[in-house]
Order: C-alpha cells, then sequence, then structure tokens
C-alpha cells in the first residue's frame, strides 16, 4: 500500500504495510497460543453452502451433545467432546486434548457468532443445542468461485471454501475503525504514521506473503497473506471479540500456521458487512 511521506509525517493506511513490508502490532488482550494444526473438515455428505446456496444447516451425522455446562479452564471427556465437533464442523479449536483454553474459546466464539449465539466462554444450553442442528456461514459472495474467502466484519468471521465446501471457519478481529498516529523507530529514524484503521469491504486476491513472524513499522505479524496492498490475514497473540486491528484481519495463531497451507496466491477474497458492536 502506497504511504506518502510528507514534511516526516509517514500517512499510511489501514495495516500501514508497503510492498515488502507488514504492519500490525499485538497488544495484549486475549492471548491465544499456537497449536497443532486440525484434523481435515469430516467428509461426510460435505458441508453445505457451495457457491449460490445459503444451506440453514450442515449435511453432518446428527449427534446428542453432553449438554454439560462448561467454562474455560474446564477439563475432561465433554470438553474432547466438544474440540472434536467443532473440528468436525470446520472450526479449529486445536487438539481433542480435553482442555478448554484459548484457543480451543476462540472456536467456541466463532461457532456461537455464525449461529446466532452471542459469543462467551460458557458452554450452556444454546451452544449444545446449535452443535446438535448447527447452522452454515451465512455465503457473502453467492456466486464467486468454488475456492474463494470470504470475511465477515459483522459477525467477525472468516469462512474459507475449497471446491464449493466450507473448509475452514475462523474467528477474526478486523480494523478498528479508530484513526490513528503512532511514533515508531524504523529504518534508522523516528517516524510519525497515521492511518484510518480500517478493513475495506471489496473483492481482492491474496498476494504475497511471508512464512513466520514479520516485523513492520506498526509490530509484527505471524505468517501473513495479503490481499489488498498492505492488508493481509495474520496470526496475533490479542485476537479479542471486538475488531482492534489497524486494517488487517488477526486470526488465532493455529489458524494462521494452517492457513498458508490451504489459501495459495490469487485465490479470491470478499469482504463485506460492517461491524456494529455488541
Amino acid at each position: 500500500m502506497a504511504a506518502l511521506l510528507t514534511a516526516g509525517l509517514l500517512a499510511v493506511t489501514a495495516c500501514g504495510a508497503q510492498a515488502g513490508q507488514g504492519p500490525e502490532p499485538s497488544p495484549a488482550a486475549m492471548r491465544l497460543g499456537p497449536a497443532a494444526p486440525a484434523a481435515p473438515v469430516a467428509a461426510s455428505g460435505g458441508l453445505g453452502a457451495a457457491a449460490g446456496r445459503d444451506t440453514p444447516s450442515l449435511t453432518v451425522p446428527p449427534v446428542t451433545a453432553p449438554r454439560k455446562t462448561l467454562r474455560l479452564g474446564a477439563e475432561g471427556k465433554t470438553v474432547t467432546w466438544l474440540q472434536k465437533r467443532l473440528t468436525e464442523l470446520g472450526y479449529r479449536p486445536g487438539k481433542a486434548d480435553g482442555q478448554y483454553g484459548p484457543t480451543t474459546l476462540a472456536a467456541v466464539w466463532a461457532f456461537q457468532k455464525v449461529n446466532g449465539i452471542k459469543p462467551t466462554s460458557t458452554i450452556a444450553r444454546r451452544t449444545w443445542e446449535a452443535l446438535e442442528t448447527p447452522k452454515t456461514p451465512r455465503v457473502l459472495a453467492p456466486r464467486g468461485r468454488e475456492t474463494r474467502a470470504e470475511v465477515d466484519l459483522t459477525r467477525q468471521i472468516l469462512v474459507l471454501y475449497v471446491g464449493g465446501e466450507v473448509e475452514l471457519i475462523s474467528h477474526i478481529s478486523s480494523g478498528s475503525g479508530i484513526p490513528y498516529c503512532e511514533t515508531a523507530t524504523w529504518q534508522g529514524s523516528e517516524q510519525e504514521f497515521c492511518g484510518s484503521a480500517t478493513t475495506p469491504t471489496g473483492n481482492y486476491r491474496t498476494t504475497w506473503r511471508v512464512s513466520g513472524w514479520h516485523r513492520s513499522y506498526l509490530g509484527e505479524l505471524y505468517n501473513p497473506i495479503f490481499f489488498n496492498g498492505g492488508i493481509a490475514f495474520h496470526g496475533a497473540l490479542s485476537v479479542p471479540l471486538h475488531p482492534a486491528s489497524h486494517g488487517c484481519v488477526r486470526l488465532p495463531m493455529n489458524v494462521a500456521e494452517e492457513l498458508p497451507g490451504k489459501l495459495g496466491k490469487g485465490v479470491p477474497v470478499h469482504v463485506r458487512g460492517r461491524f456494529r458492536g455488541a
């Protein structure tokens, strides 16, 4: 993304990235540590939501949920059931290790948002019922390519479609919408960076990427995949429920580990919606 250097003030927009450089700090909020990549999505009947459809429920085998109230930090077989079910439905809760930690919480949030439930760390009646009869994400680009990424700014979720089927669903945090001016030392000199902190809606394609941590003048981002100038999908240590980035699409770290292997170069990215608060 082009930057304009005027009288020592470097004005940037969104993530603030320039070609070959990334943006994005990682302020502490919720810490989502790395986790092993999830197993592939179960293919029994597919996950629906192919291009041109808005399927109300998933074609997966019927289940009976444990219906035991879970809170963050819980352990045991009920948590393992939850993790396996979320993985089967396309979410990424991390290993099915029976530990209800931050990585599983991010997947729970994504699932709740897709199913019209206010995101919470507590797994209670409404979430268990939805796990028995889950909905698919709302299709944002019904005439889009069979392999594409859709970013729902209203619900704050990312959906990756591969071959017309839901491959991956993730909680995200997009641009905060708050204008900013920050001073940072960059390329040997102190400079002021200003921008709009927005994630623009529109139709884009994935471009360049970096493996591992990538440092920029606004901070660091993990495994960034750029799709709109300096705006990228990337892993972050802070992925709160509200939009909080400089414009990039923040992902839980375990999703950022997996996404580069599934989202190639030149893949369409459709960004829609507007976050309206809790």
